[in-house]
């Protein structure tokens, strides 16, 4: 019985999330973890911290450790990523989701890093990005498939 009501919690929790109803989804989790404690409830239950109550530095905590317990997830390594951007540190998120990819393909870290923006390295690393150089010869590449 407490496991099913525990599957149910994480389900409408995790709907919440998906829906932007982060406060909802932060009452789910908080009761789920009380239930059933496991990284992938730590977790999540870290992002809605980070959320909702601003609480950057504990949902760090929580979901490194979520990490050091399941270290293949890649759902931790997402919800790691978005506490990252949320607290303003956005090396540290996209460290965070490319160490997340190198375990399990995710589409939604994948998602988050398009929705960031994120550029190839210049051609020539010690010019700067805007330098003619680097900028044509980056065209040229790209158009020859080669980059």
């Amino acid at each position: 019985m407490a496991t099913t009501y525990n599957e149910e919690l994480i389900a409408r929790g995790i709907s919440a999330i998906k829906s932007g109803n982060t406060a909802e989804a932060l009452n789910c989790f908080e009761e789920a973890v009380k239930i059933h404690s496991t990284p992938a409830n730590w977790s999540y239950l870290a992002f809605c911290l980070a959320r909702e109550r601003r609480q950057f530095d504990y949902a760090i905590r929580l979901c490194r450790e979520a990490i050091t317990r399941d270290p293949h997830s890649s759902i931790h390594y997402l919800n790691l990523g978005k506490v990252y951007l949320l607290a303003g540190r956005k090396d540290d998120a996209i460290r965070t989701f490319r160490q997340g990819l190198l375990y399990e393909g995710s589409p939604a870290i994948i998602g988050e890093l398009k929705r960031l923006g994120l550029r190839k390295q210049p051609v020539i690393g010690f010019l700067r990005r805007e330098n003619p150089l680097n900028k044509y010869l980056g065209i040229a590449l790209k158009k020859l498939r080669l980059c």
